[in-house]
C-alpha cells in the first residue's frame, strides 16, 4: 500500500483551490469512466476500459464488498493498485460526518419540534428541519437579524418552524403556486394552535406571526430584499412582476423592475438571512450570488441538491449566469463536468453503504436489463438511439395489472385490489421487487424524476413466460431462462413507453445472449463509477465555497455537515456571513 494520502483543507481560498486542483487532476485520469453511460455497457463493451485485474477480482466479490467501494472500504486481497485508487479517491472527498461544533454556529441549540409543527414530515424531513431551523436561528442572531427568506420553500416546513418556534419574521418563496397555497393553508392551521396556546398562557389576544408566502420565478438580490417586507402589497407586486417574467436569472433587466417597483417605495428592509433546504440546481447558486450582491443580505445557510439540474458553460463561454463553474478558480482550471458527471454527483456513498444485498442485486440486474435493451434499440431502432431515449417509468399500468392479477389469483376473482398493500421493499416477505433504470438508481438521494419501477409479483400465474420465479434474492441461482423472461418483460415495457412496436423479425434472444456472459461485470463497474459521485459533489461544493472565499474581504464562509448523513446524504451546508461594521459578531 502507498503512504497514507494527504489531508486537504478548505479554510482559505488558496487551500480550497489546491484541493480542487488535486480533484481535477484525479478526475482527468478517469474521464472515460466518469463520462460513460451505463446504458451503453454491453454495446460499447465498457468493462474493457477498466483494468482487467480489477474487474476479474471484483466480479467474484460478495455484493456487500462492492457496496462499500464508494465509502472506501477495501479488502486486503484486492490488487494493490485498486486499493490505492479507492483510498486516494476517498481522501479527496469532503468529510460528511455530522459536525455542529463550528465557529459559525456558536451557541447552537436545536429545539425538538412538536407534533403540530411536524405534521406531514417523515423522520428524514423532521431531522433536517429541526437542525437547519436551529442553525438559521443561530446565524440570524449572530448578524442581528430577525428576518429570514426561505428560498425554494416547498410546503413551508422550514419557514413555519422558524416563524412559530423561533419567532423569526419569515418570507417563504417558491416558484410553485401550489406549494405557496399549501404553505399558507398549513401555516394558518398551525397559527390557530399557537394563538390558543398564547392566549391561555398570556391572557391576551394570542397574536402570532406566520410566514408570508410569495410565488415567483425571479431570483435576484434586489428582489429578495424586497420580499423581506412580507406584506400583501409586496405579494401583489411580486405577482405582477411574475406575470411578465419567466426566468430565474440573477443579472437580468427584471431585477431593475423589481427594484424600481418595490424597493423605491419601501426603503431599507433591514438585515436578511437567506435559507435554503435542498435548493435544487441553479437555485443554490443564485442564492450565493444574491448573498454577495445584495447589501441587505447579511448571512446565508444553503443545503444544495439536484446537481443533475445544474446549468453549465464550458470554460470559453463561462457566464455569470451558469450554475457551474461559479468561482474564478474553477473557471481558470477549465474543468468541465458534463451531464453524466452531474448525474453521477447525485450518488451517495451513505446510501450505497446501507443498501441491502437484495436491493443491490436488483439494482445491478436492472442496469443489465437496460444496457441489453440498448443493444435492441441499436439494432432495430438506430434512429431512436440518436435521440438519447429515456425510458422513464414504463410498465406503470402493467405493474397495477400484475398486482391485481396476483391478488385476485390468490384471494379470488372478485377481490378488491385496493384492500391490499404490498409490504415494504426491504421486508424479507416482500412479494415484489422494484427496478430502476437509466442513470439513476436506488442509491440516489433526491433526483428521481427519471426513476423506472417495474414490480414483478412473485406469482407464477402473472408471467406465463417465466416458468419458475423464486424471487430476486435467489437471482444468482436462477436459470438463464428466468432472467431472459424478465428481460423480455422489461424490453416490451420499454418499447411501449417509447411508442415503438416490435418488428416482424424482432429477436430479443440474440442481444441477451451477447450480454449474458458479462452480467457479473455490471456490479463492479457501477460500484467503481459510483465512487466518483461524492468526489464530484465535493468539487461542486468547493467551487461554491471558493466563490465566497474570493470575496474574503467582507465574507466569512464554511462548509458544515449539518445532518446525519445516514438520514440525509445531502447534508453539507454552506454557511456564510458578511463581516462589516454593521454586523454583530459574537
Amino acid at each position: 500500500m502507498a503512504d497514507t494520502p494527504r489531508r486537504y483543507s478548505c479554510d482559505t481560498a488558496a487551500e480550497t483551490l489546491n484541493w480542487m486542483n488535486a480533484i481535477a487532476d484525479f478526475l482527468l485520469r478517469f474521464r472515460s469512466l466518469i463520462d460513460a453511460h451505463v446504458v451503453n455497457f454491453f454495446k460499447d463493451r465498457l468493462w474493457e476500459t477498466i483494468d482487467n485485474q480489477w474487474m476479474e477480482c471484483l466480479r467474484k466479490e460478495p455484493v456487500e464488498n462492492l457496496l462499500g467501494i464508494p465509502s472506501a472500504f477495501v479488502q486486503e486481497h484486492w490488487p494493490p493498485s485498486l486499493r490505492v485508487f479507492i483510498v486516494t479517491l476517498r481522501s479527496l472527498v469532503l468529510p460528511r460526518e455530522q459536525n455542529l461544533s463550528n465557529a459559525m454556529l456558536e451557541n447552537f441549540r436545536a429545539a425538538s419540534i412538536g407534533s403540530v409543527l411536524s405534521q406531514g414530515m417523515n423522520s428524514k424531513k423532521r431531522h433536517e428541519v429541526e437542525i437547519l431551523a436551529a442553525a438559521v436561528n443561530t446565524v440570524a442572531h449572530c448578524v442581528n437579524s430577525q428576518k429570514v427568506i426561505d428560498v425554494g420553500s416547498g410546503q413551508g416546513y422550514l419557514a413555519q418552524v422558524l416563524s412559530f418556534e423561533y419567532q423569526l419574521s419569515v418570507v417563504a418563496i417558491d416558484s410553485s403556486l401550489h406549494h405557496s397555497s399549501v404553505t399558507s393553508a398549513r401555516a394558518n392551521r398551525i397559527r390557530k394552535h399557537y394563538a390558543a396556546k398564547l392566549h391561555e398562557l398570556q391572557h391576551g389576544d394570542g397574536l402570532v406571526k406566520i410566514p408570508q408566502t410569495v410565488t415567483c420565478q425571479v431570483l435576484s438580490g434586489e428582489f429578495l430584499a424586497a420580499l423581506s417586507i412580507g406584506t400583501s402589497e409586496c405579494q401583489k407586486q411580486a405577482n405582477d412582476i411574475r406575470c411578465s417574467v419567466q426566468t430565474s436569472s440573477l443579472r437580468s433587466s427584471e431585477s431593475d423592475v423589481c427594484k424600481a417597483a418595490i424597493l423605491s417605495k419601501n426603503g431599507n428592509t433591514g438585515f436578511l438571512v437567506l435559507a435554503g433546504l435542498h435548493a435544487c440546481g441553479d437555485l443554490s447558486v443564485n442564492m450565493l450570488r444574491a448573498f454577495v450582491d445584495c447589501e441587505q443580505v447579511k448571512a446565508l445557510i444553503c443545503v444544495g441538491c439536484c446537481y443533475n439540474l445544474l446549468s453549465e458553460e464550458n470554460s470559453e463561454k463561462a457566464s455569470l449566469l451558469s450554475g457551474f463553474p461559479l468561482s474564478n478558480g474553477a473557471k481558470l482550471s477549465g474543468l468541465t463536468l458534463g451531464k453524466n458527471a452531474r448525474d453521477l454527483a447525485c450518488q451517495s456513498a451513505e446510501r450505497w453503504k446501507h443498501l441491502t444485498e437484495s436491493a443491490a442485486r436488483q439494482n445491478f440486474e436492472l442496469h443489465a436489463f437496460r444496457a441489453a435493451f440498448q443493444m435492441v434499440l441499436d439494432k432495430y431502432y438506430p434512429e431512436v438511439i440518436g435521440s438519447s431515449p429515456s425510458i422513464g417509468r414504463p410498465g406503470k399500468a402493467l405493474r397495477r395489472q400484475q398486482m391485481r392479477r396476483a391478488v385476485q389469483s390468490q384471494f379470488g376473482a372478485e377481490t378488491n385490489i385496493s384492500s391490499f398493500k404490498l409490504k415494504d421493499e426491504n421486508n424479507a416477505g416482500n412479494k415484489s421487487f422494484a427496478m430502476q433504470s437509466d442513470e439513476t438508481d436506488a442509491t440516489e438521494e433526491h433526483c428521481d424524476c427519471r426513476t423506472l419501477k417495474v414490480n414483478i409479483i412473485n406469482n407464477p400465474e402473472v408471467f406465463s413466460e417465466r416458468p419458475c420465479c423464486e424471487g430476486y434474492k435467489e437471482a444468482q441461482s436462477s436459470t438463464s431462462s428466468d432472467r431472459y423472461a424478465l428481460f423480455k418483460v422489461f424490453s416490451k415495457s420499454g418499447l411501449h413507453r417509447l411508442g415503438l412496436e416490435s418488428l416482424q423479425d424482432f429477436n430479443l434472444l440474440e442481444p441477451w445472449m451477447r450480454a449474458e456472459p458479462f452480467l457479473d461485470f455490471i456490479g463492479p463497474y457501477w460500484s467503481l463509477r459510483a465512487a466518483f459521485g461524492p468526489l464530484l459533489e465535493t468539487y461542486i461544493l468547493l467551487d461554491r465555497l471558493l466563490f465566497l472565499q474570493e470575496h474574503s474581504n467582507f465574507v466569512e464562509a464554511q462548509l458544515v455537515p449539518l445532518f446525519d448523513p445516514a438520514l440525509s446524504p445531502r447534508n453539507m451546508a454552506i454557511v456564510a456571513r458578511k463581516i462589516d461594521a454593521n454586523v454583530v459578531i459574537t
